[in-house]
């Protein structure tokens, strides 16, 4: 291999691991809610309708990734994180710093598409698209540099962009109406996509405070910041019951509550941290995020077979 081709490989490996791939399953989830909760409703959307919404959900969370990952290396902020695998960055760009620009490139590259789907959904169902699609927009550019910043809209923002955007607009550009169910299922990673934001927060308090991030985790502290995150998680499995009686979702959407066991024990753990977090609490933290993230993917899984098999 020459030494530009063996230069571009490392460059595209570390587009690539700033992209955070094994996070990126959340965004097909999400989207899979608004293609499920339309065949829950007797709409049959169109197999290339399908896959430019997963693609577009899939884009859209690989550009706060890397810009996310482009913005902390190029404040420093890399340097003083305490990594671990669900928070302080993929660390590749203080691996590789000369890949920075192409990262930014990727993250450019990744909105573009998001726009060319979006400008597909606004000719597809109508005006009534572009609300979705401008605030989808202003919130993968906005997010790490000024909503960071912003502690409760640092906390909406991941739920209405994978929850209300994901589901609730996908579901709108598909089928060209506004629909109940997705309203309703909507609601699960709405709550379940801030609280694992918040949760991924808590390592990096003292290093967000330093850059000058003012988040939720900062506001509250750790102990009454996981505490926010264990009501938002088990908030997000009283929807099912919510809105079954309401009316809105099948009986079939409760096979979600079995990952409520999983639910519970990270509930618990997560109100049982101390104050503050200490090199020794990382070691309790650690898989307490790992179980959030578990409990998550397995929580919206469920509630789509739900919707599949009620279909």
């Amino acid at each position: 291999m020459t030494a530009s081709a063996s230069s571009a490989a490392s460059t595209l490996g570390t587009c690539w691991r700033c992209a955070r791939p094994p996070f990126l399953v959340l965004a097909p989830l999400c989207a899979g809610l608004a293609i499920t909760s339309a065949w829950h409703d007797g709409q049959a959307p169109g197999g290339v309708s399908a896959l430019l919404v997963l693609l577009a959900a899939l884009l859209a969370h690989a550009a706060v990734n890397l810009f996310n990952e482009h913005h902390d290396f190029a404040s420093g902020l890399d340097a003083t994180t305490h990594r671990t695998p669900f928070s302080g960055g993929s660390g590749a760009l203080p691996e590789h710093p000369e890949a920075a620009g192409a990262v930014r490139r990727a993250a450019v590259a990744c909105l573009a598409g998001v726009a060319i789907i979006g400008a597909w959904c606004l000719w597809r169902a109508g005006p009534v698209m572009l609300p979705y699609g401008l605030v989808g927009m202003a919130l993968v550019l906005a997010y790490t540099g000024r909503l960071t910043r912003r502690p409760w809209l640092c906390l909406m923002a991941p739920g209405v962009g994978f929850g209300t955007l994901m589901v609730v607009g996908a579901n709108q550009a598909l089928t060209g109406g506004f629909s109940s169910t997705a309203l309703a299922v909507s609601m699960v990673p709405t709550l379940m996509a801030s609280a694992l934001l918040l949760a991924n927060q808590l390592p990096d308090i003292e290093p967000d405070r330093r850059a000058g991030r003012y988040h939720l985790a900062i506001l509250l502290g750790a102990r009454r910041a996981a505490r926010l995150v264990a009501l938002l998680v088990l908030a997000a499995f009283l929807v099912v019951p919510l809105t079954r009686w309401a009316g809105w979702l099948p009986a079939e959407a409760w096979l979600m509550w079995l990952a409520a066991p999983a639910a519970l024990t990270l509930a618990i753990g997560l109100w049982r941290l101390p104050a503050r977090l200490g090199p020794d609490e990382f070691g309790r933290l650690v898989p307490l995020l790992g179980l959030n993230v578990a409990q998550l993917l397995a929580s919206l899984a469920l509630l789509n077979l739900g919707l599949w098999l009620a279909a």
